[in-house]
């Protein structure tokens, strides 16, 4: 499996494919319905979606919102049975192109697109002026062909919903979100320094900043961690948001793997969200903060073993 950052001087092996076309944030049941309409038995499967996001490039100042960063992405789109996935460069030039230069000098002169799949709901070129029925027509005088993939039937509407998965963990539903993506939503970034008080109190943590990732609600969370993508899952507990006891800063996922000791700055971490345990709370005293963090390790084991 191979991913590719242009459409343009693709090696021949990489032309020829029939791709689903989408933004594909969070892989859901909609996105592998369209994925799967792409699988035809002649010809090889990829996956073309666009990076940065559109409204990404459009809203540069909208709050993080991806449910997955570009490489777990891909990876889940390999898992699917992707063989080639085209990351299309969604820049100025992209997005002043006309529907027809679109499919011209995108689909068909770059990646030399013999199927397309798509949602019933896609919008491409300038402005969103081209709809599937578009794409559809403008594929016939290119020489590809289109399938339009309808609403997913007998599936709830929000189980095909990015927006859904986003307004669950917003509002610290992590269960309602797995419900959705087929597995615990993942934070992952590398480990960084932070201010090692947690060390001082007994409870070290390992620190990573999401970035574009969705900000899920400040709070505290129990979860399980994995360390450089090795190994097993680790139970733990792990707080989102400012900490407003030891002083406001920019939010932070900080998480305590139970029963850990190493050296992990640097390494790359994946934090699974299983369960809200409850807000973050301003405390009086660093004392009061230590007791209850006691007792969310308590509920967090008990969650998790449950």
């Amino acid at each position: 499996m191979a991913v590719f950052a242009d459409f343009r001087g693709l090696p021949e092996a990489a032309r020829g494919y029939s791709i689903a076309l989408g933004n594909f944030d969070g892989v859901h049941a909609g996105h592998q319905a369209v994925i799967e309409a792409a699988r035809i038995d002649a010809l090889q499967l990829g996956v073309a979606t666009f990076e940065p996001p559109p409204r990404a490039f459009f809203r540069p100042n909208d709050p993080p919102f991806r449910i997955y960063r570009p490489a777990r992405r891909n990876a889940r789109l390999i898992e699917l049975g992707a063989e080639a996935v085209y990351e299309l460069p969604f820049n100025a030039e992209m997005a002043s192109m006309t529907d027809e230069e679109f499919c011209r000098i995108v689909l068909h002169e770059g990646l030399g697109v013999r199927h397309v799949a798509v949602g019933f709901d896609f919008r491409f070129g300038r402005g969103r002026m081209g709809d599937a029925a578009r794409l559809s027509s403008l594929g016939r005088s290119l020489g590809f062909d289109v399938t339009i993939v309808d609403r997913v039937e007998g599936v709830d509407v929000a189980k095909a919903s990015s927006t859904a998965i986003r307004e669950a963990l917003i509002s610290g539903e992590p269960e309602k979100a797995a419900a959705m993506l087929g597995h615990a939503w993942i934070a992952d970034g590398a480990v960084e320094h932070g201010e090692k008080r947690g060390r001082t109190i007994g409870f070290p943590t390992a620190n990573i900043h999401l970035g574009s990732l969705i900000h899920p609600r400040h709070g505290v969370y129990a979860v399980k961690v994995r360390i450089d993508r090795d190994g097993g899952w680790l139970p733990g507990v792990a707080n989102f948001g400012r900490t407003p006891t030891t002083g406001v800063r920019d939010p932070l996922l900080e998480a305590y793997i139970f029963d850990f000791e190493g050296d992990i700055y640097g390494h790359f971490l994946e934090v699974a969200l299983h369960h809200y345990l409850r807000p973050e709370l301003h405390f009086s005293s660093l004392d009061d903060m230590v007791e209850q963090m006691h007792r969310d390790c308590a509920d967090a084991r008990a969650k998790l073993s449950g």
